[in-house]
């Protein structure tokens, strides 16, 4: 029990002191940005302001990771990119094997930056995908093909080595999931 609440209070979620004891931190004090923490932090319980944050996050460092990965991507990483993407374009209605490979694919995207430093952001922007995509979930088969198609253009800036075409097809990605979310939004408050 002793390691557990050191984990959690490492992790801002519970403060320990002597002769007071265990208490759990206010929500505010919790570290976020652990993957971990987002993790258990229930889907149900992210709030709109907590999605407008995981996507001005990606807004800040997607474009400039796309655009890294565009000229130090190596062939390898950009196949891998390649049969990802594929993945995406045929899952159709299966949103399960969509969200995979739409993850794996943005995996692959932070790993191709070669930045130790944006690969670990990655893993967090991983999670908050994760939930942004089962949030959602109600938008049409129409909307997320648009979205492969704009990941499509990302597979094609790093394989032309077009670090502008990359950073405009991020931008694309991300318009279309602000889009979604507040479509999302829409269709759960009816």
């Amino acid at each position: 029990i002793r390691e557990a609440l050191k984990v959690l209070a490492a992790k801002g979620l519970v403060l320990s002191r002597p002769r007071v004891g265990t208490i759990v931190c206010n929500e505010d004090d919790w570290n976020i940005i652990d993957p971990q923490v987002l993790a258990w932090h229930a889907p149900h319980a992210l709030d709109d302001k907590l999605f407008d944050a995981i996507l001005e996050t990606r807004r800040a460092i997607e474009p400039l990771v796309a655009e890294l990965a565009a000229t130090r991507a190596t062939l390898q990483e950009i196949a891998d990119l390649e049969a990802t993407w594929r993945g995406m374009a045929g899952a159709g209605e299966d949103l399960a094997a969509f969200s995979r490979s739409d993850i794996a694919f943005h995996q692959i995207v932070y790993a191709a930056s070669h930045n130790p430093i944006f690969r670990q952001i990655g893993n967090l922007i991983d999670t908050g995908l994760k939930f942004s995509l089962e949030a959602t979930a109600v938008i049409s088969l129409d909307r997320r093909m648009e979205a492969v198609a704009a990941h499509r253009e990302v597979v094609e800036a790093l394989r032309m080595r077009n670090a502008d075409a990359a950073r405009g097809a991020a931008n694309k990605i991300l318009d279309l999931a602000a889009r979604d979310l507040v479509s999302a939004k829409k269709l759960k408050s009816n």
